[in-house]
């Protein structure tokens, strides 16, 4: 859970700011799982923090939602087309870069 924190750090994902009185915050959870070895060991721990976004309403705290997502199906087929090697590479940290109009808060 600190390193999830020091990466939303690190990368300014967010700032530590009073709650202003007018402000409707967007509630979060931790979710954690432990990932589990064939022979019934832990291999790791993992936290992720969950903005509960269905706290919002439609009109008055946003106006539109957007979600991209690419499928592996789609991907492979850019891979032959482009001639790109394959390579695998393990992501520690994702963020949604995203231009925001509103402030948020949670």
């Amino acid at each position: 859970m600190n390193k999830k924190l020091t990466a939303f750090q690190c990368t300014h994902t967010w700032d530590f700011v009073p709650l202003p009185t007018s402000a409707n915050p967007v509630s979060r959870k931790w979710i954690y799982k432990i990932k589990i070895k064939p022979d019934d060991s832990v291999e790791w721990h993992k936290a992720h923090l969950i903005a509960r976004g269905f706290t919002q309403e439609y009109g008055i705290d946003y106006e539109e939602t957007f979600a991209p997502m690419a499928k592996i199906t789609s991907i492979l087929a850019l891979v032959p087309a482009h001639q790109w090697p394959p390579y695998q590479i393990d992501v520690k940290n994702t963020f949604l870069n995203g231009d925001l109009s509103e402030v948020i808060y949670m």
